[in-house]
């Protein structure tokens, strides 16, 4: 009966959630870091106190917030990209990323492009096809495109793998989801 006591369907449950739940969190707190590089000081850096406001709504720690703020003074070596590409559909793809090496993040989302059938755009190519949101923190399409819903399937895919990529930090596209 090994494997099946009490204590090891929640060690697997537990492991599972905990494993998700620190995902998010090495998210939001690479955001709270790339935020604080221009100024460590929520009060006079609205980008900062969005960020760590979202760490705050998704239980980080505070200790953790304050860890990441501190680490981003001293490492300083790090770049945002906002990189743009297609689907197979042509529907327009934001990827923003922070990666502390430019050349194997950029090669490493053109390999889960391609595998996708996707392809890297040229600069400007896509840009055009997105406003900022309202609090200029991320970005909305000017004209949502409907997808059939196996195109969907294939966008949502696409997105997934590039969400689990360990640099990308928030990914923005010009299809409708929702839409059937």
């Amino acid at each position: 009966m090994s494997g099946h006591s009490k204590w090891a369907q929640i060690k697997r449950k537990k492991g599972i959630t905990d494993q998700k739940r620190g995902q998010i969190f090495s998210k939001l707190l690479r955001a709270v870091s790339v935020a604080a590089k221009n100024d460590p000081n929520p009060q006079y850096n609205p980008h900062l106190k969005a960020a760590i406001d979202k760490a705050k709504e998704n239980n980080v720690p505070q200790d953790n917030i304050e860890r990441a703020i501190k680490k981003s003074q001293e490492v300083k070596d790090t770049e945002s990209l906002l990189i743009e590409a297609y689907d197979p559909e042509g529907v327009a793809l934001l990827i923003e990323a922070t990666t502390d090496n430019k050349n194997r993040t950029v090669s490493e989302i053109k390999k889960i492009l391609s595998n996708h059938g996707a392809k890297w755009a040229d600069p400007g190519s896509v840009m055009w096809a997105f406003e900022p949101d309202i609090d200029g923190h991320g970005w909305k399409p000017k004209f949502p495109q409907q997808v059939p819903s196996k195109s969907q399937e294939k966008l949502i895919r696409l997105m997934e793998e590039l969400d689990n990529h360990g640099d990308v930090d928030e990914i923005y596209t010009s299809a409708d989801i929702s839409a059937e």
